[in-house]
């Protein structure tokens, strides 16, 4: 499927910078795979357009394989703009010295995520005790750290909670995981789950949710350090002047789930490397 969708990106970033100079320079984008590669690029297409629009230069999305990765084009340069999690972007920032965290979605300085299962008999982390359950990524700030720090915080330890714990390595693959009955539980990212309910990816009366954690600060629009400083304000102007009261604009905000864009800084994000650190995820 990554082959795939690499091809379908190459085709994307063709046609997108078809009418334009190959001496120019291309922004290079990139994301987390918190949903499968399809998806992220269905999602990115009419934001690629409008920053090409915006900006005046080709805009190139690339996916990877799994969170590490994006950590890892950063801090090689060999990205420009990425898509992170709170997590990721503290992993960004610790390895690179100098990650740029732009703009955030409205809802993401209080996000949260919510814990699912397919049993009627479950109507609280208590009745999962000796029970299986999924968590999204490792490196998932909403399917993984978070959920966990706050399980903590209660005096349950996943590993001896719960009788084996997996990871699905997506939101929605944790979702399908429970809904098909291969975890008892699980927590995913509570801005995916109701995209899942929308379009019907899970049945509501077969999955549900029992409990929601606090909030916390979440998902950014980071830039490497080293970019023109000049770019990565153009950048950051093109977020913020995304108007849901424009039609157009509403559409690719729609898309990214977001209401609009507001600025965000590094210190938003003191608090999920404090619960990293807490939770031993961080050294």
């Amino acid at each position: 499927m990554l082959k795939r969708t690499v091809a379908l990106v190459a085709g994307f970033a063709l046609c997108v910078s078809a009418n334009l100079s190959v001496a120019a320079e291309v922004l290079r984008v990139s994301a987390i795979p918190d949903e499968v590669p399809t998806e992220l690029l269905r999602k990115f297409k009419p934001l690629g357009a409008y920053l090409q629009e915006q900006l005046g230069m080709p805009v190139v999305f690339t996916p990877v394989a799994d969170y590490p990765a994006v950590v890892e084009a950063l801090a090689s340069d060999r990205i420009d703009l990425a898509w992170l999690g709170g997590f990721t972007f503290v992993q960004a920032r610790l390895k690179t010295g100098n990650a740029i965290p732009l703009v955030q979605r409205e809802q993401d300085a209080e996000f949260t995520s919510v814990f699912i299962t397919a049993d009627p008999a479950i109507t609280a982390l208590s009745d999962l005790q000796g029970k299986t359950f999924a968590f999204g990524s490792v490196s998932s700030t909403s399917g993984s750290l978070m959920p966990r720090y706050f399980m903590l915080q209660d005096g349950i330890k996943p590993e001896t909670y719960f009788s084996r714990i997996g990871y699905s390595g997506a939101h929605d693959a944790t979702a399908a995981w429970v809904q098909a009955g291969k975890a008892d539980g699980g927590v995913l990212n509570a801005s995916v789950w109701d995209k899942l309910v929308t379009t019907g990816k899970v049945d509501p009366n077969k999955v549900r949710v029992f409990a929601t954690t606090p909030s916390y600060y979440d998902y950014n629009w980071t830039v490497r350090g080293s970019l023109d400083p000049a770019l990565a304000s153009k950048i950051k102007a093109a977020f913020l002047a995304l108007d849901p009261a424009n039609p157009a604009h509403k559409a690719i905000l729609d898309l990214q789930s977001a209401s609009r864009f507001i600025e965000t800084s590094p210190e938003n994000y003191k608090g999920i490397e404090d619960a990293a650190r807490a939770a031993d995820l961080l050294k």
